[in-house]
């Protein structure tokens, strides 16, 4: 029988407290996102490099003490929840903290925390869903606030540690809260600015930075006198100003992997990128657009930043019945069920991804990132893609084409082949076009459709013949002392070789 963990007792006497006609949806809710996040660790236990296994058949891991564990042979690219429970030498484990507990590996009992925290999350997280109209959302937070279980392959997909129930219930964007950024005044010359910072957002010689309440209260510790009210997004530190952009505030939490702030360096180079990026898409025929970056601020800090950035939706011809979707949400809608249009959708992301990896750019399009307008009838017709603080740009590919480099330096630019492809790869194919296809199968019959008619170039044999690149997630979470990213390598959906482990031994 499963007994509660601490986090799980701690969130429920919480809720108790400052909601608390949720606590039995909350309890109830609990079994569904254990199941949930102990999928998303199966997954990585059968398919990321970790060294302390030693082997891996159908089914079954080899530990390299001897031990075994047990569980479903494992879809890479399935987002549903089916694993309810694996046995390890015989012991039975429901619950994703616990089996890392029991795993007893170097650094398990931190992630261990992490999980515990993402199943808690995870339970109250849909604990406060109501059911949404079948009708499109105007807005585009609605969109964005659909997103209900995170990241589709990532065990910490909850994850909030820092985050007090009434906070997450403030704060995440699956609540559908309205957040009242702070807006913090430092005088001009004491800031680092790039673009244009809006007037409505200067008080004099002063600039009004927008400041996430969270980071206002732990990290600056200080009251914003002046406040704006806001609609979060999925990433949580991004939200959508009421009647405006978009902004990306500093928020000094870990959220799902990383504890993420806005680098001075990102604050500089933030005008170059956004112009180089509308220069990029030009190259598209008109089937990508590239958020601009309206203007961006420091004060010299990691923790006192902002940028502005416009809203996809401003691409999309609501007159005419489009539609802007975050790829993250289009499982919320009907259209992935039909093989047609999920072909139909990776033919277009594929044609633009390819096309810029070409050209010399790399897109983290992720579902988060990567964005589709739909036509009236759900058509995908366009991408828009946002956030360009992780692209990869290569000199050589761009010298190649004629276009010029931007005075850019750091590890955004690489000539490395496998770095570019790893980073397109790892975000479009084994991010946002598995997650939106939901199974290995689905996704093998989209991508067989989608690459017929697409030019040869290497990188599209390079897809079409290697192990598909995707970040190492829980390796990465075990890995503490280890910079930057790690990678695992999932069988190639579109070859003939099964997706389930590769690796046998005697059982």
């Amino acid at each position: 029988m499963h007994r509660p963990p601490a986090v799980e007792a701690q969130v429920a006497e919480e809720l108790a407290v400052v909601r608390p006609g949720l606590v039995s949806r909350y309890t109830a809710e609990l079994p569904g996102a254990r199941a949930a996040v102990l999928t998303r660790l199966w997954r990585a236990l059968a398919h990321e490099p970790l060294t302390w296994i030693a082997g891996r058949g159908p089914g079954v891991l080899r530990l390299s003490d001897g031990r075994r564990l047990h569980g479903p042979v494992a879809d890479p690219y399935a987002t549903a929840a089916y694993v309810t429970a694996v046995r390890l030498d015989g012991v039975s484990y429901d619950d994703p903290a616990r089996l890392m507990t029991g795993l007893a590996v170097p650094h398990g009992a931190y992630f261990a925390a992490e999980l515990a925290h993402s199943v808690a999350s995870l339970a109250l997280s849909r604990a406060g869903q109501r059911s949404h109209s079948k009708g499109w959302p105007d807005s585009d937070w609605e969109w964005e606030q659909r997103v209900v279980d995170g990241h589709p392959f990532h065990p910490n997909c909850r994850s909030r540690p820092g985050f007090s129930v009434a906070e997450q219930l403030a704060y995440g964007p699956e609540h559908r809260p309205l957040v009242k950024l702070g807006l913090t005044p430092v005088r001009a010359q004491e800031c680092l600015v790039t673009g244009e910072w809006p007037d409505r957002m200067r008080d004099g010689e002063r600039l009004l930075i927008p400041v996430h309440p969270w980071q206002a209260e732990h990290v600056l510790k200080r009251v914003c006198d002046e406040e704006a009210p806001a609609h979060p997004l999925m990433s949580l530190r991004t939200l959508a100003l009421a009647g405006g952009p978009h902004v990306k505030t500093a928020l000094s939490a870990r959220l799902t992997s990383s504890v993420r702030d806005i680098s001075e360096w990102s604050i500089s180079t933030s005008a170059i990128l956004s112009a180089f990026a509308e220069e990029l898409a030009t190259h598209t025929d008109g089937l990508l657009h590239i958020t601009r970056t309206i203007g961006a601020v420091t004060a010299h800090s990691p923790d006192l930043a902002a940028v502005l950035r416009e809203s996809p939706q401003v691409y999309g011809d609501q007159a005419h019945g489009e539609r802007v979707v975050p790829v993250a949400a289009l499982p919320t809608t009907e259209l992935p069920q039909s093989p047609d249009w999920l072909a139909a959708f990776a033919r277009l992301a594929l044609t633009v991804g390819l096309r810029l990896l070409e050209l010399g750019v790399a897109l983290e399009a992720h579902g988060q990132n990567l964005l589709v307008v739909l036509s009236p009838t759900g058509a995908p017709l366009r991408l828009v893609y946002r956030d360009l603080a992780d692209i990869r740009i290569s000199p050589t590919r761009l010298a190649r084409h004629g276009i010029p480099l931007p005075e850019l330096t750091g590890r955004i630019v690489t000539d490395d082949e496998t770095t570019l492809r790893r980073k397109l790869f790892g975000s479009l194919v084994a991010g946002a076009l598995a997650g939106t296809a939901g199974s290995g199968a689905a996704l093998r019959a989209a991508l067989e459709t989608a690459v017929r008619d697409l030019p040869r170039t290497p990188d599209l044999v390079a897809l079409l013949e290697e192990p598909l690149p995707t970040k190492a997630l829980t390796l990465m979470r075990l890995s503490p002392g280890t910079p930057g990213d790690q990678w695992a390598q999932l069988p190639n959906p579109l070859r003939s070789e099964t997706v389930l482990e590769r690796d046998t031994f005697d059982q």
